[in-house]
């Protein structure tokens, strides 16, 4: 047989679970066609000798619905090895909108993925419904991108500025459930909602999802019951599934697939996650398929307070976020305010507000990267160790020092998966779905594009909590098959070539590092990766020993439904 591209003398990891075996892959016409000891010619052939020949990584959980117009690559989930993202998460997208409602839509994507609205102020909007913002996205793509349909974007289309303030009358619903249906014909591979506390506007009022009732959410996700396919993500599931089984109930009642965020381990409730996988046993026993989704990483978000977020559930603190540079910096030195943001954020008194602060962050946030010479010192302290050098209280030390350095101290702060042992059990957990990257979000936070190669050097090379091949399995065919993508995830004859290869001595996310290269010059976090050899979209090379090769061979991911109305 004549290839199109053959990869040759590696070792084949197929996404199966499958022990693994040296041998070759033959693609064709952008299928794999043949794998085992092949022969014959082909038109490119990649020597893949002591490297691991895997599918494509599918990054379930991004943020890109702005970036991809600009960048098809989705970078940077495609240097770890992603062949496929998926985007539209925690009912955020960019589609159904209405003309002059852009802003708004994209206001609430900045705000709560922290991307900032300048950039987002650059997306030429050329579309108004859901098919017509995937159909814009086709023949431009780099890597496979499949959407969700965003149930905050829906709601506004159908409430406007009402979608915050009240409940949708039957009409309504009717016409959002027309919405959704119209949506996965086109081929959408399922809806999002959110019931995510922390998912404000710019103005503080919840996301308009979250102001759903249960009413309405059962009545968008009855119409993925009655085509028959698409999944259901919630953001903030995993607080509403401690607290009344919604998850469950709602995978129940529509006989569908929910995916939500998220199994992990934190400082603010270190035993949560049994808790959290005690539930989920109980429902899967009982055949309930509402599943959490997990991440292999620890990331510390990085930060300066002139755009920090994480105090932003501290009803003091909020509006100071807000405020212009110098009237943050006159707050913070005010006596009387910081007395307000101690008896708040050090003295607690009942439950902590924000969803993702532990009640002693200072003990899980340090100084990164302080200003001034003579700080120097501080850096790697801890805010608790900087108190008690200075014998000063928590509040005094941490805005004594960021005064002193006019909100230019780089900080960072990292209270989630701090227990190994935690982390690996949730890791092998079977009834988790392993992903939750964000890519495309928090972009001057943290970069989290590098779950997958750090699954596979720290997790799997360096602390052996599981087999290669179940790593490669967890990365690929799970994600593809839990989201309706059934024709890739796994490197068999008909599957569809989307191939990583990879270094497995060396494989790895690189540092963090600052890059200006959004729109209007704007900076990010990028972190690449090491020891990915070729990411393989479609059958043509991506990207080779981290570079683009100039390549867009990605498309639109559609479910099975239309797949089949297509004939």
């Amino acid at each position: 047989m004549e290839y199109d591209l053959l990869v040759k003398n590696g070792r084949v990891v197929d996404g199966s679970g499958m022990p693994s075996f040296h041998g070759d892959v033959g693609v064709k016409a952008g299928k794999i066609v043949e794998r085992g000891k092949l022969s014959g010619n082909a038109k490119r052939v990649i020597d893949a000798d002591g490297l691991v020949v895997a599918p494509g990584f599918v990054d379930n959980h991004c943020h890109y619905d702005a970036q991809v117009t600009w960048d098809s690559l989705c970078t940077f989930s495609c240097y770890h090895g992603a062949t496929t993202v998926i985007i539209g998460n925690c009912s955020l997208s960019l589609a159904p909108v209405r003309p002059g409602s852009q802003n708004r839509l994209a206001e609430f994507l900045s705000y709560v993925e922290a991307i900032p609205m300048d950039v987002l102020r650059t997306v030429d909007f050329s579309w108004e419904t859901v098919p017509q913002y995937m159909d814009s996205l086709e023949s431009r793509l780099g890597v496979n991108v499949g959407t969700l349909v965003g149930h905050s974007a829906v709601r506004h289309y159908v409430m406007g500025d009402e979608c915050q303030g009240r409940p949708a009358t039957g009409d309504e619903i009717e016409a959002m459930q027309d919405i959704v249906r119209e949506a996965i014909n086109a081929g959408a591979l399922g809806l999002s909602i959110s019931k995510n506390m922390g998912h404000t506007d710019p103005q503080g009022v919840l996301v308009p999802a979250v102001h759903a009732t249960e009413e309405e959410i059962f009545a968008l996700g009855g119409v993925l019951r009655e085509l028959g396919t698409g999944i259901i993500q919630g953001g903030g599931g995993r607080a509403a599934e401690t607290k009344n089984r919604l998850m469950s109930r709602l995978s129940e009642a529509t006989g569908r697939q929910v995916v939500y965020n998220n199994l992990g381990q934190t400082a603010r409730n270190p035993n949560g996650w049994k808790e959290l996988m005690a539930i989920i046993d109980e429902t899967s026993q009982a055949g309930i398929r509402a599943y959490p989704l997990c991440s292999p990483l620890s990331n510390a978000s990085r930060f300066t307070m002139r755009n920090c977020q994480l105090f932003r559930g501290i009803p003091s603190w909020f509006p100071i976020l807000r405020s212009e540079d110098d009237e943050k910096l006159q707050a913070y030195r005010d006596p009387q305010v910081r007395q307000k943001l101690h008896a708040e954020a050090v003295d607690w008194s009942g439950d902590t507000p924000d969803t993702n602060l532990a009640r002693n962050w200072y003990d899980y946030m340090w100084v990164d990267e302080p200003v001034l010479e003579k700080n120097q010192g501080f850096a790697g302290k801890t805010i608790n160790e900087l108190a008690q050098m200075q014998g000063k209280g928590i509040i005094d030390a941490f805005l004594d020092l960021v005064v002193e350095e006019n909100l230019d101290t780089g900080f960072k702060h990292g209270n989630n998966n701090v227990d190994r042992e935690a982390v690996a059990q949730i890791l092998n957990y079977p009834n988790a779905i392993v992903g939750l990257s964000d890519g495309g979000a928090h972009v001057q936070f943290q970069g989290g594009y590098g779950y997958s190669t750090h699954l596979l050097g720290y997790w799997v090379r360096e602390q052996q909590i599981m087999s290669l091949e179940q790593a490669v399995r967890r990365l690929t065919f799970e994600s593809a098959t839990t989201f309706g993508i059934y024709d890739r995830g796994l490197l068999h004859p008909g599957m569809a070539a989307d191939i990583t290869i990879f270094d497995p001595d060396t494989v790895s996310p690189t540092n963090e590092e600052v890059v200006h290269d959004f729109p209007k010059g704007a900076w990010r976090i990028r972190t690449l990766a090491e020891g990915i050899k070729c990411t393989i979209v479609n059958g043509e090379v991506l990207i080779e020993d981290g570079e683009h090769t100039g390549a867009l061979p990605g498309k639109v991911m559609r479910n099975a439904l239309y797949h089949a109305n297509q004939g």
